[in-house]
């Protein structure tokens, strides 16, 4: 490819995803811990090449978009129309200020697309003009008639299965959508097939077996089940931290903001709960610790909120492919008192990291009046984090 071709990604994600049940928009589910249209989006976001992410979604759903993508790179949603296709030309037209040479078309239902398939899509559209990502067929396929006989077996040699991100040069494959809306024609099931009719030579290109479409709930059902079976390196990390008091009407612990009578003395906002959760989730990927990925002698850091330390520990675990197993907190105070607050800190710490609270626990002791705790001096907390990480060549040994 060219060095000055630039590549952009329509991600389309305006569908209602009715055939997978209840629990809403497919899209914005959780699978393997993690969002659909998060792992969909993220191997766009992270890849070198693809200068812009330019998502399209239903209007109703903006909430539900910026909370699911938060952290990756995109542009500004435009909303999507009744149809694929309809929401696939809205997200071309969103890109024209852009003037893309490339663009890939990918559907946010497909969370598992890999970086390696995407470069692959940019050199197919790069060479051809109009390429496609295809798996051979490997079951026998059958045409049947009306009343479900048999009237054929076509050669499953020359069958594939299309896939996104299918992949095109950005001007004609607008124009061709610009000209199927124009004369009525909206059944097109994919942007392949508005190239073929538009009169394009669509070429293919390796697939990935991998790269499935969520569909329906047994969809969901395999591939959590593929993903645990997968996630089989088990990591365990711990963490400590304390700050000591000082003058202030309120401190920061697990994310809230908790009224009291002396605040803390730190160069962040001082959250203990949150700090030692992140050395503990760095421990556990045996990543460094807190200090140093934020440095204290960093002046950006003052005063800095600590749920971005947090949500920075969870995006390195998500990088690696894992996700987070089970978050626990141990506070260690005379006061303020944290059983009142247990619940809401636990939520807190679930909407910063993005797992179900179920996987957070949230505790408090005290030191018998022992102690620097004791004497409330400061408060110090401990931490666990238990993560699961796909087993890789360098960490298959016991």
């Amino acid at each position: 490819m060219a060095k000055t071709e630039r590549t952009a990604a329509v991600l389309v994600a305006a569908g209602r995803g009715l055939r997978a049940g209840a629990g809403g928009p497919k899209q914005y589910r959780m699978i393997g811990g993690v969002p659909v249209i998060y792992r969909a989006m993220e191997s766009f976001s992270r890849h070198a090449d693809v200068f812009a992410v330019q998502p399209v979604v239903n209007p109703d759903d903006s909430a539900m978009f910026t909370a699911a993508v938060s952290g990756l790179r995109h542009e500004p949603p435009t909303s999507g129309g009744a149809t694929r296709q309809a929401s696939v030309l809205a997200g071309l037209e969103a890109l024209a200020k852009h003037k893309p040479d490339i663009v890939l078309i990918h559907d946010a239902a497909r969370p598992f697309v890999s970086r390696p398939l995407i470069s692959r899509a940019i050199e197919a559209a790069s060479r051809t003009g109009a390429a496609i990502p295809a798996v051979p067929v490997t079951d026998t396929i059958k045409l049947t008639g009306d009343g479900g006989n048999v009237e054929g077996t076509p050669d499953r040699a020359r069958l594939r299965i299309a896939q996104t991100p299918q992949s095109f040069r950005y001007d004609v494959i607008l124009e061709a959508h610009r000209r199927a809306a124009k004369e009525g024609r909206c059944d097109f099931t994919d942007d392949a097939a508005i190239a073929e009719w538009a009169g394009l030579t669509v070429a293919t290109f390796e697939g990935d077996v991998a790269n499935m479409k969520l569909t329906t709930p047994e969809d969901f059902v395999r591939e959590e089940a593929r993903l645990a079976a997968e996630l089989g390196d088990i990591r365990t990390g711990t963490g400590y931290d304390v700050h000591a008091f000082g003058d202030g009407d309120h401190v920061m612990l697990c994310g809230v903001r908790v009224a009291h009578t002396k605040g803390f003395l730190a160069h962040s906002d001082g959250d203990v709960g949150l700090h030692a959760l992140v050395d503990a989730i760095l421990g556990a990927l045996a990543d460094g610790d807190i200090g140093s990925h934020f440095p204290p002698s960093d002046a950006k850091w003052k005063g800095a909120s600590s749920d971005q330390f947090l949500k920075y520990a969870i995006e390195r675990v998500t990088q690696r492919g894992g996700r987070v197993a089970n978050l626990e907190v141990t506070m260690i105070c005379e006061r303020p008192k944290i059983g009142p607050l247990r619940d809401t800190m636990r939520a807190r710490i679930a909407e910063i990291s993005g797992v179900d609270i179920s996987r957070v626990a949230v505790k408090a002791t005290t030191s018998e009046r022992l102690g620097f705790t004791g004497r409330e001096e400061g408060i110090a907390a401990t931490a666990s984090a238990t993560i699961r990480l796909p087993f890789t060549e360098k960490n298959w040994s016991v």
